[in-house]
């Protein structure tokens, strides 16, 4: 049974299998609200595969729910293979889960049944999707040997290693084979060394299947191996890093991303900007440079530069910071070179 394509995907995007687009979930907690995604934006291309990063409550367990149909959105967009999950019915969600989507969790008692063999396991959510009892068991034994455990088909989750179970859980997630695979943290209660076995798995069927994935992780080894790291913060997609396709020269680099450390020499970090020209300044910047919740909007020839807004007295104040120091959109403070302030005053000139 085929889950049926609701809707196409968002213009612009011809490549992206999933698009959020200014995307709103809201919690009510008794007589509270809770506003944990606050006009989300977010593109992931098929095949690539993506991590998430951020602090606890800021956002992403969230995000993997909605994107998974396992909550719905309050508002916005979020297009997933062509299906518009802001316009399913309870039977649509329930089908596009069982198709569209494959999870994999940090725990592994939510990945496998503990009573059902590892085989029965991955047949099961194939039984649930119609197909046939051979067929299921084939592709059952099939995926079970892709992940390594084909010797192990027969064995029970309790009988496994934690690195065994996460494979068996990877397996089950790909039972029926879905565009897109959603994972928590799934390397977060394994050793460094099985951590690294279980995502080296993941990457090969990433290559191997085109798979696209969407990672959630704190480990900071984990996300330098993905092909894009994706910052949230306060409910909203903040940085981009992305590997470099060769490392800088030597003493090129300028330190590490602000977000993961990751180091600047194998990785370039962006801030993002929202479709409605929004962004998130990095902390760094907004410790450095007081900007009073307010700044001035300067457009050069080939940047933008943000200056701290001018008092009532008309000064600028910049905490102290050097007032040859430009705080710039892409949340970095560039030292002004004489060139640089003779070609403004060339500008200015001629104008």
């Amino acid at each position: 049974m085929a889950m049926m394509h609701l809707m196409q995907p968002l213009q612009g995007a011809p490549d992206a299998l999933m698009v959020c687009d200014n995307l709103v979930k809201i919690y009510k907690v008794d007589d509270l609200e809770v506003v944990a995604l606050q006009g989300l934006d977010l593109e992931v291309r098929r095949g690539e595969m993506v991590a998430l990063v951020g602090a606890s409550g800021s956002g992403k367990s969230t995000l993997l729910n909605v994107i998974g149909g396992l909550d719905a959105p309050s508002a916005g967009r979020c297009y997933v293979s062509g299906n518009d999950l802001t316009r399913m019915n309870e039977e649509q969600r329930t089908l596009y889960r069982c198709f569209e989507v494959g999870h994999i969790w940090q725990q592994s008692g939510r990945n496998l049944l503990p009573e059902l063999t590892l085989h029965e396991n991955v047949m099961l959510p194939q039984a649930l999707g119609g197909v046939p009892a051979r067929l299921r068991a084939r592709r059952a034994s099939e995926l079970l040997t892709q992940v390594g455990l084909g010797h192990m088909q027969r064995k029970k989750p309790y009988q496994l290693s934690g690195g065994e179970q996460q494979r068996g859980g990877i397996a089950v997630a790909l039972a029926n084979n879905p565009a897109l695979l959603l994972a928590d943290e799934p390397t977060g209660e394994l050793d460094s060394v099985t951590a690294g076995e279980v995502f080296a798995l993941l990457r090969q069927l990433n290559t191997s299947l085109g798979l696209t994935m969407l990672i959630v992780t704190h480990d900071a080894a984990i996300a330098g191996l993905a092909d894009r790291t994706i910052a949230i913060r306060d409910g909203r997609t903040s940085t981009e890093t992305v590997r470099r396709d060769a490392p800088l020269a030597p003493g090129m680099a300028g330190g590490a991303s602000a977000v993961i450390g990751l180091s600047s020499e194998t990785h370039r970090e962006s801030v993002l900007i929202d479709r409605v020209g929004r962004l998130q300044l990095p902390h760094e910047a907004i410790e450095r440079i007081a900007f009073n919740g307010r700044a001035e909007v300067r457009i050069e020839d080939d940047h933008v530069e943000l200056w701290p807004a001018e008092t009532s007295n008309g000064a600028n104040d910049t905490n102290g910071a050097n007032s040859h120091d430009v705080p710039t959109v892409d949340g970095t403070i560039q030292q002004n070179n004489q060139d640089s302030q003779q070609s403004r005053n060339n500008q200015e000139e001629r104008a």
